[in-house]
């Protein structure tokens, strides 16, 4: 059995941030990943948009990959460990499996970062039959990027996720036509930017409140039909047949809480229930990155990872000195909250947080027992954006309410 200070599960950018994090507060720090390399995700995202942030320049996913890799190897307290597959995780051991065999990790903190899967076909109870053709949008990613093959010439995504909307470019850049993007709710899920840069500029239409009825195919996709939806996801008026080889789904991630059944689950975001000290109701495991909740941006999983990183280094080495804790509520036109809880005391406590629909010249606001703690204006914030307030632990007195003024 080894020992170290922080396990680190999950080499993505969340993993990488981590374990930064951790080993530059002086904790001896291992990474477990899955995959040849570490990067995650990123190794497949080859458009650019990435670390504007932390950076301060414009990367592709795999330069951003590089440049964390390249602090990874600097921080002489982290060793990495690639091609490893964690199959346990009891109390803060982990038990792990590579190509030497079977071994346990017994750690002083563990952080979960281990990224979040797509929604599928069977997820959303997509209705029709089951020919080839049917793809998420992650594997249509795959396919294009990094094996070099066209996944269809004629396409129909459905979903407004942000690696939907960055495919309809790609795959229009790549030869093929996009026919329609179609999106069921009254609001994107994806960024502004991805929808004015990948489907405006390239005049790609966007159907709102529009789904998908029933796949068309026996072998291959032949086509759709599709129909409008009320506010209660009805269909309504005729449907509408779309002639397609293939249907790309954009539909949402799920994060990868397999392992993890010793910690509450968020039932909003399905990811794990925290604290502003990314601490999960199992004391001393860590959460951050789309494992946590799904981000919109990568530096803003950079920056919550680095936050989770530290908080495990502390615990490890010396125990996290937390005040009283009070709930997070998600009040007035707030989707969810994150963390749940906060403590009072020093410091600052950062919240995380999404709109149910669009804000415009609106004020965002915490408050405790008739108190403002913390207000941001927002002059145009979506559902696909996430927010951020930073509340000083000082003023914490009780249960704290987030909500959208008016």
């Amino acid at each position: 059995m080894r020992q170290t200070d922080v396990v680190v599960i999950g080499g993505g950018p969340a993993g990488m941030a981590a374990a930064i994090e951790s080993a530059r507060n002086g904790a001896k720090t291992i990474i477990i990943e899955r995959n040849e390399v570490l990067g995650g995700i990123l190794m497949q995202c080859i458009h650019n948009g990435f670390g504007l942030a932390y950076f301060k320049e414009e990367l592709t996913g795999p330069e951003y990959a590089y440049k964390f890799r390249e602090l990874v190897k600097k921080e002489k307290n982290i060793t990495v460990m690639t091609s490893t597959f964690v199959t346990k995780i009891k109390g803060k051991t982990v038990t792990i499996v590579n190509s030497s065999g079977i071994d346990e990790i017994e750690a002083g903190a563990i952080v979960l970062a281990m990224g979040a899967r797509e929604r599928t076909a069977a997820n959303i109870l997509l209705q029709g039959t089951r020919p080839a053709g049917v793809l998420t949008a992650g594997q249509a990613q795959k396919m294009t990027n990094i094996d070099g093959k066209l996944p269809g010439k004629n396409i129909v995504i459905l979903g407004s996720g942000d690696i939907g909307l960055i495919m309809a470019r790609r795959l229009t850049l790549e030869g093929a036509r996009v026919k329609a993007v179609l999106e069921i709710n009254k609001t994107t899920s994806g960024l502004k930017r991805n929808i004015v840069q990948c489907l405006e500029d390239f005049k790609i239409p966007l159907l709102m409140q529009t789904t998908i009825v029933e796949v068309v195919g026996e072998n291959r996709v032949e086509g759709v039909y599709i129909s409008a939806v009320d506010d209660n996801y009805n269909f309504v008026g005729e449907k509408k047949f779309v002639k397609c080889d293939t249907v790309i789904l954009s539909v949402g991630l799920i994060p990868e809480t397999d392992l993890v059944d010793f910690a509450d689950i968020n039932t909003r975001t399905n990811g794990p229930v925290v604290d502003d000290f990314m601490e999960t109701s199992a004391k001393g495991v860590f959460a951050c990155g789309n494992f946590l909740h799904v981000h919109d941006l990568v530096d803003n999983v950079t920056l919550e990872s680095m936050d989770a990183g530290a908080n495990a280094a502390d615990f490890a080495l010396a125990g996290c000195k937390k005040g009283k804790k009070f709930c997070v509520i998600a009040g007035n036109n707030i989707s969810y909250a994150n963390p749940s809880f906060v403590h009072s005391g020093d410091g600052i406590a950062k919240i995380r947080f999404r709109l149910k629909s669009n804000v415009s010249k609106k004020w965002i606001r915490v408050v405790s027992k008739d108190e403002v703690l913390a207000k941001k204006f927002v002059m145009a914030g979506l559902p696909g954006e996430m927010q951020t307030l930073e509340v000083s632990r000082e003023k914490i007195k009780g249960d704290i309410l987030l909500e959208v003024e008016g």
